[in-house]
Parts: C-alpha cells; structure tokens; sequence
C-alpha cells in the first residue's frame, strides 16, 4: 500500500532566516514561533530570523542550546499549516533531534512539552561537551562493518572510545568519540574522512553527562500514543508504545543514528514518497543515496515549499 513518510532534520540544517517565510505567510506557521518564544522565554524568533542584536547572528544560532529548539519549532510550524489544510503523514522519522518533531508532529508530544525537551537536551549535550570534550568525523566510502570493525579496534588500542553515531547512507558514516581514538580508527579506515565542527560527541558515551538530566525531563512529561508509526533512530523500527519511545530517547544520547537502515524499513512498509519538513534539503540527499535516485523525495522548507506541497495534494484529492 503506497505511502507518505514525513522525515524532520536535525542539528546541522539551520540557516539564518529559517522559518521567516513560514511566519509571514501563515497564521499557523506564526503562531507556533510566537508559541515557542513564551514556552522559551527569550527571543528564538529573533535567532532564527537573524535580526537579535548579535554580532554574529550565524553564530548565535549555531549554539546547541539554541539550534535545537529552533529547528523543532521551524518544523512544527510547517507541520502546523499542512495539519490545518488536511494533509497528514502515514509514518514520520526523524534524525538525532528530528526524532522529537516526529513524535511531535505524530502527537505523541505537545509541542509545548517537546519544545522543553529539545531546549533541555540541547543545555544537557553542551554541558556534556564541555565536561567531556570530544569529537566527530564523516567516513567517506567505507562499509558499515569496515567502520565497526575500525572503532572497536582503535577503542581497544588506547584511551578514548569511538563509535559509529550515524549511519546515513551507504558509504556516508559518522564516528564520534575522544579526539586520539578517532585519529585512531582513521588511521584504520581506507577511506576519506573529513573532521566535523561540534561541539560534543553526540550519539557516543561522552554524553554520559546528559543522561540522567535527560532521563528526568523525560519522566516529568506525558508521551502519548502516536497517531501514526513513528520509525525510531536507536532501533530503525517502528513503533506506538510511549514507553519504548521514552526509553529509545534516553539511549538515542549515546547510541548511534541507524537512518539508512530506518529508510528501508519505511520503504519496505509502503512508503513510496519522502517529505522532509523543515530546515534545508538533507534528508532528501539520504533518501537518494539509500533507496536510488527514483525514490520520490521533496521539501516543505519555505512558505514557496508549503504552498506546491498543498496544491499537490489538492490537485491528487
């Protein structure tokens, strides 16, 4: 049975100006940012649109604490217009922080109540940062095994771990860890790597520090059954029970992202088209990479974007 999965991006997608179109074109895009900037208590909206008095307005976004809640509600907001002219997805997933505007959007989470989530975690993976510095670096060109294989022996070889964090697509592996055992597993690994700018490593036991803050902002607020099956980072499996979803969340911090293997199982349950709601075109890159370039993908980024994606489905009805 054909199907549409609505995929939303994480950390690493924002842009200055994000959202803007969104807020000046739709009441429900607005309110939602308006929303977020009463939940937060300071000037998000300002942040994403790039007009805070800051002196380095890219900067100022870029910060952990600050891009999280800014994609969630960039996201939210777009999901808030298509809701309100009646189009609905028939599976959500999404990436590292995306998977918290899925639940969202699948109305697992109130938004007020992921928008908290998604500000804590991003002041908890900071901190975690810090206490722990680390890093993370893309592999280019080797297989999931090879790159396994790799981490496990440069953890073994030394001090420091590193361990796979995102499989995004074939040949197009993130490793995260102690900054000598990543020199390490690359010294391993024949094939190109590239040293990502972070702050943390993400997905790896250097978040150890996030976890318990994380585990009791989780308990203090009430997941609900998702209105569809929401694809889970931590297992690439579907699910609607809100106790797997709470416990997945809590081990998405230190365990890696399977989003290649997550993509097949969507298209493997139906799913013929591939829609990425909110900040920039990433998803889609993956989609292409992992299922072929036939695999039917778009964008719901700008009021532009909206706009064709509602006249699409009305012109379908």
């Amino acid at each position: 049975m054909a199907a549409t999965a609505y995929l939303f991006p994480g950390q690493g997608a924002q842009y200055v100006g994000m959202g803007q179109s969104l807020y000046d074109a739709y009441d429900e895009a607005a309110a939602r940012i308006d929303t977020a900037n009463e939940v937060l208590g300071f000037d998000l909206r300002a942040l994403m649109f790039g007009t805070a008095d800051v002196d380095d307005p890219e900067a100022a976004l870029t910060a952990t604490e600050v891009t999280q809640p800014a994609l969630y509600t960039h996201s939210l907001a777009a999901m808030a217009v298509l809701r309100a002219h009646g189009a609905a997805p028939s599976m959500v997933a999404g990436h590292s922080l995306g998977e918290y505007s899925a639940l969202a959007a699948a109305g697992a989470l109130s938004f007020d109540d992921g928008l908290r989530l998604v500000r804590r975690r991003g002041e908890l993976m900071a901190e975690a940062g810090k206490r722990r510095p680390g890093t993370m670096a893309a592999v280019l060109g080797a297989d999931d095994e090879a790159v396994e294989t790799a981490c496990t022996a440069a953890t073994d070889a030394g001090e420091g771990v590193v361990q796979p964090a995102n499989f995004n697509a074939p040949g197009q592996i993130v490793i995260s860890g102690d900054v000598e055992a990543i020199e390490r597993a690359t010294e391993r690994l024949d094939a190109r790597t590239i040293p990502l700018s972070v702050s943390g490593a993400f997905h790896s036991p250097l978040m150890d520090y996030a976890r318990e803050g994380l585990a009791s902002a989780l308990e203090a607020v009430t997941i609900s059954k998702p209105q569809c099956p929401v694809y889970l980072n931590v297992t690439a499996k579907p699910t609607a029970d809100p106790d797997e979803i709470r416990q997945r969340l809590l081990d998405q911090l230190q365990s890696p992202v399977r989003w290649a293997q997550l993509l097949r199982a969507m298209e493997a349950d139906g799913a013929t088209r591939f829609v990425e709601i909110g900040a920039g075109s990433v998803l889609q890159g993956l989609v292409k990479r992992t299922l072929g370039r036939d695999a039917e993908r778009k964008g719901v980024d700008t009021a532009d974007d909206c706009a064709a994606f509602l006249d699409e489905i009305a012109a379908s009805a």
